[in-house]
């Protein structure tokens, strides 16, 4: 008796802003008898029934967390009010303004309901959990996915966490849940792609299950569906498999192709972390594809030129004040060597953006070697075969270089000089003749 003259006196209290006659239902109830005003009101007529529970699942003070738990009753009340609520909106007449009423009171309900199965509690900042650095996360309003349960992240009532390696998200609850290893760990310990186009092995090598968690699959979808990974070949249940999308590696090289495929979550995510890393050796996994793709060689040939051009620069106290060769600080492998791809190069390149950006560093580099700085300008070549024409240098188009001792003449004297280098021949007379100084 002492629970029915509470509720009595708080619908009495607060009246629901989402119900237009709400007041008078509140003054209609102050005689209704005692024995009545229960729980079990759902046995009256629906539209009270559900005011009712609805009202009781809104309000804030009914459901206040001074004490810290609920009991199980209150979450009862809300899944029978949620159901009527669903009841009565396919009943009453479409668009109108009693049934977008219900709608509204609806999202609140369901609300409410998460909010009591998942009672917010103090979450540290940063959990470590299989190599994921989880950091907590502070946004209310973006609408994210988690990507344990596959079930939206209501930010507003929710804690949930980002793994700063691999951008994994998921709810606090389904922390404890997750099985899947941080992606970064493996590009860590293992930077090298599956070069075999979809390698698929069949569902009978799987068991008939997922290849990640292990859940039964099927090609019908009994008890679930079997999505094919086109990175992997392998099959996956509709939770690790979300029909994202990748350019697969395996297909850019072998077929220069660049459309993109459905891939399982930690292939998106393993091929995402590995696209900027240099691990593609082209002349080695198809060397072929130089006499297909021009844009390879144009590439391949502005690279050559930029490592002619490092020696310069390292040596130049302005060109080291300057920073040049930090303009390539996204691709430091340019500076390294020129044979090493990553796959942002090889997609760049099929869009013609790394030759435009590439062509405009070459054209900068050059300038300052050959025109704007004299101590490089000194450091040119006059061509020992002719002895005519400006100083070389040994990435102008027109030269070439003698692979032994970097000397640099003009190609067509090169090529039709049909003695040994100059310089190699000076250095090998210096070298036997012990009074001679061992220089060029």
């Amino acid at each position: 008796m002492e629970y029915d003259e509470k509720l009595a006196r708080f619908r009495q209290a607060h009246v629901n802003p989402f119900n237009r006659g709400e007041e008078e239902s509140a003054r209609e109830d102050k005689n209704v008898p005692e024995h009545e005003v229960r729980p079990e009101l759902f046995s009256e007529t629906k539209a009270q029934t559900v005011d009712r529970t609805m009202d009781l699942g809104l309000a804030e003070d009914h459901f206040s967390r001074p004490v810290g738990s609920f009991v199980a009753s209150d979450i009862e009340q809300l899944k029978q009010a949620i159901e009527e609520c669903k009841r009565l909106i396919l009943e009453l007449p479409e668009h109108s303004e009693r049934q977008k009423d219900t709608v509204v009171k609806l999202i609140h309900l369901r609300l409410k309901l998460q909010e009591l199965q998942d009672p917010e509690e103090d979450e540290p900042n940063l959990r470590v959990l299989l190599e994921h650095r989880f950091s907590k996360e502070k946004s209310k309003s973006v609408k994210q996915t988690c990507d344990k349960c596959s079930t939206i992240i209501w930010g507003l009532i929710q804690t949930w966490y980002t793994c700063t390696g691999c951008y994994y998200r998921c709810h606090s609850k389904c922390m404890n849940l997750i099985t899947k290893p941080c992606v970064r760990s493996k590009v860590s310990h293992q930077s090298e792609y599956e070069l075999s186009i979809c390698p698929e092995i069949g569902l009978d090598r799987q068991d008939y299950r997922c290849a990640e968690c292990r859940t039964p699959v099927s090609l019908r979808g009994v008890p679930s569906e079997a999505r094919q990974c086109d990175y992997t070949g392998q099959y996956y249940c509709t939770s690790c498999h979300w029909n994202d999308t990748a350019v697969v590696p395996a297909r850019v090289i072998h077929n220069w192709e660049f459309e993109p495929r459905k891939v399982c979550r930690s292939s998106m995510r393993y091929l995402a972390l590995m696209m900027p890393r240099p691990v593609l050796k082209l002349r080695e996994i198809n060397p072929l594809l130089f006499n297909f793709v021009e844009e390879l060689v144009e590439i391949r040939k502005l690279r050559q030129d930029i490592l002619l051009m490092k020696p310069y620069f390292i040596t130049c106290k302005e060109a080291m004040e300057a920073r040049l060769l930090l303009q390539l600080h996204d691709r430091q492998h340019f500076v390294e060597n020129d044979d090493m791809y990553s796959l942002q190069d090889l997609i760049d390149i099929s869009s013609g953006r790394l030759s435009c950006s590439l062509t405009e560093i070459h054209t900068t580099f050059a300038k300052h070697i050959k025109l704007d700085c004299e101590r490089c300008q000194a450091k040119g070549f006059v061509c020992e075969l002719c002895k005519e024409g400006d100083v070389l240098f040994p990435f102008d188009s027109h030269t070439s270089v003698c692979h032994d001792c970097s000397a640099v003449f003009h190609r067509d004297c090169y090529y039709d000089n049909s003695t040994t280098c100059p310089r190699c021949t000076r250095m090998t007379e210096r070298k036997h003749d012990p009074g001679n100084p061992q220089v060029a």
